[in-house]
Formats: structure tokens, sequence, C-alpha cells
């Protein structure tokens, strides 16, 4: 028998309180980002009829490429745009929806939720205060006041109503109540508070540590050489008359690189990111483009820690270029200069390359994942 709950975990803001060094979702549980952690989680403790997780634009593809058992969604630029963006995609009586950065939610709060599903609008758990509580210099009851958590259930078309009507809420318990809606509040768990700051960590019992494993990728390019153009190898440019056919500035061994990064990380190709049909990328610094994917790679929890590269070209010579070359990559790549290797061929006169016709590269990138 289907499920009438389907489940919608939040995960596509900016992690602006925790930073980008890796973003919260992106925090490294054992080999997995922490929003898939959350979803695997909540998909042991029930067979919800489907799973919605929502995220940034630039992150969908990305996150796709971790599972299939998951439908990824645009997120919006409130956390209730984003709610009603993964609603689209429900079709159950029921909706749970979690933020990713509770991600110790315990088994016995997601399950009592879903027993109390059918006795009100929305089923909310809560904590209670133990503090003395002031607002504006006056002493507020504690016993009356409660913090209000997610996991929260609704019913689904009741909460699609209540906040199709312009006005913005912190939650569904808040949004389902303005409108009229029953609340039903239960028991919540301390070890559902959320990840907000990286300090926040350390208290999350549920997590394992970062994974040391080291993750490989290899990346290779090739370009026709052509007269009366600059010519830049990694990021350098080179004292000729000649460079490189490409959309961009044509700089192969960046090309050859940002492929090695994103293979390291399963991430496709530079293609996928600047397609050569895109006008924006047209002559633009190879540079630029590699600054792009190094961001993103950090943002996704991963450390650069060393490449390894092989410039085959008959011309022009590379050698006294080699150490301005290793310096500007390991600026760009935001490494130690030492962890990027440089070697020169050339192809003893033989194919396209060996007769002074294109330039090839191969690069290997290694990476290791943040610890937050």
């Amino acid at each position: 028998m289907a499920s009438d709950v389907s489940l919608v975990i939040l995960s596509a803001g900016d992690s602006t309180r925790f930073g980008q060094n890796p973003k919260k979702q992106w925090i490294a549980v054992g080999d997995e980002p922490l929003w898939l952690y959350v979803a695997k989680r909540f998909q042991k403790i029930y067979k919800f009829d489907k799973i919605v997780i929502t995220s940034s634009k630039d992150e969908m593809d990305y996150k796709k490429t971790f599972s299939q058992d998951f439908d990824i969604v645009c997120g919006g630029d409130t956390r209730q745009n984003s709610i009603q963006n993964a609603i689209k995609k429900i079709e159950t009586k029921y909706v749970m929806i979690t933020d990713m950065a509770r991600c110790c939610v315990p088994k016995k709060v997601v399950l009592n939720l879903l027993k109390h599903r059918t006795d009100a609008v929305c089923v909310v758990p809560t904590l209670g205060i133990t503090d003395t509580l002031m607002y504006e210099n006056s002493y507020i009851d504690r016993e009356k006041t409660h913090l209000i958590q997610t996991p929260q259930i609704s019913i689904t078309s009741k909460l699609i109503q209540a906040i199709s009507k312009g006005k913005q809420y912190t939650d569904e318990s808040t949004a389902i109540k303005a409108n009229g809606g029953t609340v039903l509040y239960i028991k919540g768990s301390k070890k559902s508070d959320k990840i907000t700051t990286k300090k926040d960590i350390k208290d999350k019992k549920c997590l394992k540590a970062p994974s040391k494993k080291t993750l490989v990728g290899f990346g290779y390019d090739i370009h026709k050489i052509i007269d009366d153009k600059p010519m830049y190898l990694c990021g350098v440019k080179l004292d000729t008359k000649y460079g490189l056919l490409a959309h961009s500035d044509g700089d192969v061994a960046i090309h050859s690189v940002i492929d090695a990064v994103l293979g390291a990380m399963g991430a496709g190709d530079i293609g996928d990111f600047f397609p050569d049909t895109d006008k924006q990328y047209e002559n633009i610094s190879s540079a630029k483009l590699l600054q792009h994917i190094v961001g993103f790679a950090t943002k996704t929890g991963y450390k650069i820690v060393n490449i390894d590269m092989t410039i085959v070209a008959q011309i022009p010579k590379i050698s006294p270029y080699k150490s301005q070359m290793r310096h500007h990559m390991a600026k760009l790549l935001g490494t130690k200069p030492n962890r990027i290797n440089i070697k020169a061929t050339t192809n003893e006169l033989l194919d396209s390359v060996g007769q002074s016709k294109a330039i090839a590269v191969y690069a290997v990138a290694n990476l290791r994942y943040i610890k937050a």
C-alpha cells in the first residue's frame, strides 16, 4: 500500500551564518554530503511516497549525480518560496517538511508526528524553555512558551492554501494557524537542534567525521594553434605571435585542470559549466573559469591537494615559463606552489602536436574532503 505522506527536505539556503568553506549542506559525513545523509536517514525511518529536496540553482545538477532516489527541485528566495516549489511535486494527502540543518532528528519524533497526522491540520514538535525569560524589561511566564521545531507534518492541500496568499511565514504551523487551521503540539527533542555555525557540529552525535579518502580526477584537452591570437598557458601570457583556437582565451592547460578537478568531484566536465555556445564565455579568461570551479569545489566540500600536468607541445618552449606557471596556478587553486607540478614534452614531430599544429595537456587532480 502506498504511503499517504511525502517528505520535503529544505536544502537551498545560502549558508550565510555557517560559511562557504564548505556550505552547510555539503559538510562531509563520511564520504556523503550532509543533505544526502539526512535524506537517507529519513528514508530508513519511514517509507515516504516521495522525498523532495530543494537546492540552489547552481548545485541542482551536481546533487542529481548522488542518487536517483530523490527529486531535486530549485529552491526559492525564502524558506516559504522553497516549500512552494517543492510542494508542486507532492501528490499525497500529507507532507512532512524538515530543515536539512536539523540532521539528528530522533526516529521517535518522526514516528510520533506520523502517528498523530490525522489529529490536526498541522502537527509540530516543540521544546519547553527552562531559563527565565524577559521581553522589553518584562518577565514572561516560561510555562506558556515553547520552541517550535521541524519536521512538521501538514495536510498538503491546507498548507498550499495557507502559503499561497502572499504573506511570508517562518514555518508551516504559523501559516496554518494564521489561516484558521488546527495545530497539535507534541514533544520534540534537543537532538533536533539545528546546525547554525561550525561550532554546532561537535554537538551532533549522529554525524561521522569526513572521510580521509583521496579523490582522483583526470583531465585532457587539445587546441589548434592559430596566428594572431595571444597565447595563454596556466594563466600566463607567453611571448608568441600565435595562440590557441577556442571559444575562450584557449588556455588548454587550465581547461585540462578544470576537467581533472571536476572529474575528482564526479561533477561532469568543463562544457557542462561553460558551454561554448554561450556568448558570455567568448574570449573569457580561463583563469576566471578556474576560479569559479575552485569556488564550486570548496563550497561543495572539497580541498584541492595537488595538481600534476604534462604539456605536450612542439612549440613554444615551455621551460622558460614553468616556474611562473607553477606559482600562478598555485594562486588560482589556493594551494602551495610545490603542490603544482608542470612537465613539458614534445611529440617528436608526430601527429598534429608534433607538427606544431596543436598543443595538448594532460592533468591529474587529487582532492580531499574539507573538515568543516
